[in-house]
């Protein structure tokens, strides 16, 4: 057996400025477990934030949001992941918000910040602001955060007739000195899950209803690359950046110190053992109560009664932790995820629509005479269009999807020839 640990997950990352903007105000981060025993203890943790601010204000809150909760989650004394991972976002929020009294320039900034732990007991997830979380498993996504903006928030109150902006968020880090930090799981993990962490940058110009099917039919990599390319093809006005999260297999547990990660096991395997040994013992302390109370003897009979309470106190402490002998404790909270479910199974309508995107672009690069090349792309959705004759439809996305891919680089490679000769001119 390898001695190699395998962390049992696969994931890409990417953060794009978009189209439209000047600088990147979203941070993200990805802590995969290096070791067994680290994956035990708080398992791999990846977060994204979405900064706000003017100047430099959005870029350091959403980077301080995504430092803090990584480094103090990590450092966390608290017993289980949940209470770590709020505690760590709770730090966060009072960082940035020192930082912003302390500076008028970085006044009021603020930053969403979303927190995915996968670990032995599950997923986990600590929430603020809109970005968001998905669980994708066969054929149907799930949100699993409940966006904190004000239509949301209009929905839950019975209000969702009335008409709200839509970019306006509720709960943030950052502008207060306290935050209430939406704490969701632990949803049990099955191989194949797919999780995806985003900005609203993403959302915002990418359907929930496309979301699932184009992570099911690409790889990480892929489905990262043609996610940001799709919401930049269709006006890029904010900055996009994701995590993809596929949870590939379980997680190696035979590595070179696996006899000292055994010990929990076998300590845990006493403290089951334990509740039976003081039901007993209680049962001997009450017989024995009983038999001396017959006798007479008072004094002895408290005293075993005494000891009959406190040990069948102690059994019944027990027998609750055997549900959690990894020291993670059920979540108090009022989890109500998923809040959204999406169908995930690849379809017609989706490959036509990815195609519409790639033709308008077409259109206006014929229009303003740019000096693309079509080649790759007429090829790629060429044995697309075989595909879906044939009912391949899972092949004809991919294929569409790649052509997104190229089509984008494409268009980065027009906007630099056009840079350059910019700067050739002047």
């Amino acid at each position: 057996m390898s001695n190699e640990w395998n962390p049992g997950i696969v994931y890409a990352e990417l953060t794009d400025v978009g189209m439209r903007r000047a600088n990147n105000q979203d941070s993200m981060a990805a802590l995969p477990a290096k070791s067994a025993e680290r994956f035990r203890s708080r398992g791999h943790l990846f977060v994204v934030a979405d900064g706000m601010g003017a100047h430099a204000a959005g870029e350091l809150a959403s980077r301080l949001a995504t430092e803090h909760i990584a480094m103090q989650y990590f450092r966390s004394t608290e017993g289980n992941t949940a209470d770590a991972l709020r505690a760590s976002v709770v730090d966060a929020n009072a960082e940035i918000h020192r930082r912003g009294q302390s500076n008028p320039e970085f006044h009021n900034m603020g930053t969403t910040a979303s927190a995915l732990t996968i670990g032995p007991s599950g997923a986990r997830i600590a929430h603020v602001g809109d970005s968001r979380v998905y669980r994708l498993r066969g054929d149907v996504l799930e949100q699993l955060t409940f966006d904190h903006s004000l239509v949301w928030e209009m929905e839950a109150s019975g209000k969702s007739g009335v008409n709200v902006p839509k970019n306006v968020i509720t709960r943030s880090l950052g502008p207060n000195s306290h935050v209430d930090v939406d704490v969701e799981g632990p949803f049990p993990i099955e191989k194949g899950d797919k999780f995806l962490i985003c900005s609203d940058g993403l959302t915002g110009l990418v359907l929930d209803e496309e979301l699932g099917p184009l992570l099911s039919c690409l790889s990480e990599e892929k489905a990262a690359r043609v996610l940001v390319d799709l919401a930049n093809l269709r006006g890029g006005p904010d900055n996009i950046t994701l995590i993809v999260v596929h949870a590939a297999e379980p997680p190696t547990q035979s590595t070179p110190d696996s006899g000292k990660r055994n010990e929990p096991s076998s300590v845990s395997q006493r403290s089951h053992n334990a509740p039976l040994s003081l039901i007993a013992t209680a049962i001997l302390c009450l017989i024995a109560a009983v038999a001396l109370g017959l006798g007479g003897m008072t004094g002895p009979m408290f005293i075993a009664g005494i000891l009959a309470i406190i040990a069948s106190v102690f059994a019944a402490v027990q027998w609750s932790s055997r549900a959690h002998p990894s020291g993670e404790l059920p979540l108090s909270s009022n989890s109500q995820a998923p809040y959204r479910r999406f169908d995930a199974k690849p379809n017609q309508d989706l490959y036509h629509r990815l195609g519409e995107t790639v033709e308008k672009l077409r259109e206006v690069s014929n229009e303003k005479n740019w000096m693309m090349e079509w080649d790759a792309v007429n090829r790629l959705q060429s044995e697309g269009a075989e595909k879906l004759a044939q009912s391949q439809l899972h092949d004809a996305l991919r294929l569409q999807a790649e052509a997104i891919i190229e089509t984008m680089h494409q268009l980065r490679e027009q906007h630099n020839r056009a840079a350059n000769e910019t700067a050739i001119d002047t």
